[in-house]
């Protein structure tokens, strides 16, 4: 009787284990072939290995599940729990999230990161609102300007349709005398060869897993701005873990972040490299397409902190003082 009594208990023990396992799908935007998305696996990975079963992380890549413009709203509303996305993209819903895609504000990973240092509070603040626990954010190599001719000044751009991602990269666009046009990451090698745009500032590591060669020819190295992803989780949902599991994903994100950051610092180089060595014509910019170019910046930093507000200059002050 006692041992019916015990293995009953194991039972019923191990069946409640089983009910009380979470399963939570992470979709992202990116390829497998990108490191953001390398990154978000990892970060799965070590949740899954140290949750003892009690939670397990699937990461959907490439858009497969939700479309970058959804994730907010589907891990907003529960459709999924936690999710990825570039912080830029949400610049309507408040100006915290521009200020990651304003130009010549931080323009190297240690300004960077001093940058989101100083911002971290109010984007998590903001994220809250909406119900969102922010876990990490993991940095692109800074901002260059790919085109198909060599851009000496601004009037070398004047009337091409440049790709934009973000409303603060649609502005930059119209202060550069381009046309913005909205193009997805997936769609960019089709949208040159179509020429439904003629250039483009992102990352080199764009142009490399999109292999930029092959429909473009001259990549200027305007060290813009280095902008972020970031990974965050449905609040209420992360609420009702049990504390263990709560720490284990809150060390795996630290993690992610670490790697994230020294991902970004070590493909700026090497994503550059490999643009020259397939031939793209690689050049510093000159000094007067640096100086335009910094002086949208700082029009750019102006109209954010008009709309920002005493929140946004804060933000401001914390950095410049750093």
């Amino acid at each position: 009787m006692n041992k019916i009594t015990l293995l009953t208990g194991a039972l019923l023990s191990l069946v409640s284990s089983i009910a009380a396992a979470d399963k939570w799908d992470l979709p992202t935007p990116y390829g497998d072939g990108t490191h953001q998305t390398q990154v978000a696996r990892s970060f799965a990975e070590e949740v899954n290995a140290n949750s003892g079963g009690k939670l397990t992380i699937k990461v959907h890549s490439g858009g497969a599940l939700i479309k970058h413009p959804e994730i907010h709203r589907a891990v907003k509303s529960r459709q999924v729990q936690i999710g990825e996305v570039f912080i830029g993209r949400l610049g309507n819903i408040d100006p915290i999230f521009k200020l990651d895609n304003i130009p010549f504000l931080a323009t190297d990973f240690d300004s960077a990161e001093k940058l989101y240092k100083a911002s971290k509070a109010e984007l998590s603040k903001q994220l809250v609102k909406d119900g969102l626990l922010l876990l990490y954010t993991s940095p692109w190599p800074a901002q260059d300007l790919y085109s198909n001719k060599p851009v000496t000044s601004l009037a070398d751009l004047s009337g091409l349709k440049m790709r934009a991602y973000s409303p603060t990269t649609s502005r930059l666009a119209d202060l550069m005398g381009t046309t913005p046009v909205n193009i997805p990451f997936s769609d960019v090698a089709q949208a040159f060869t179509t020429n439904a745009i003629d250039a483009m500032v992102t990352s080199p590591s764009t142009g490399v897993n999109s292999q930029s060669w092959d429909y473009i020819s001259h990549f200027t190295t305007i060290n813009a701005w280095i902008p972020k992803n970031m990974m965050f989780v449905n609040k209420k949902i992360f609420d009702r873990l049990d504390d263990d599991v709560k720490a284990v994903i809150m060390t795996a994100a630290a993690n992610a972040e670490k790697k994230g950051w020294a991902l970004g610092r070590k493909l700026a180089v090497e994503h550059t490299d490999m643009l020259r060595e397939n031939g793209m014509q690689v050049s510093a910019p000159t000094e007067k397409l640096d100086a335009e170019l910094r002086a949208i910046g700082a029009t750019m930093v102006d109209e954010w902190l008009v709309e920002a507000g005493d929140s946004g200059k804060s933000v401001i002050d914390s950095y410049r003082a750093m």
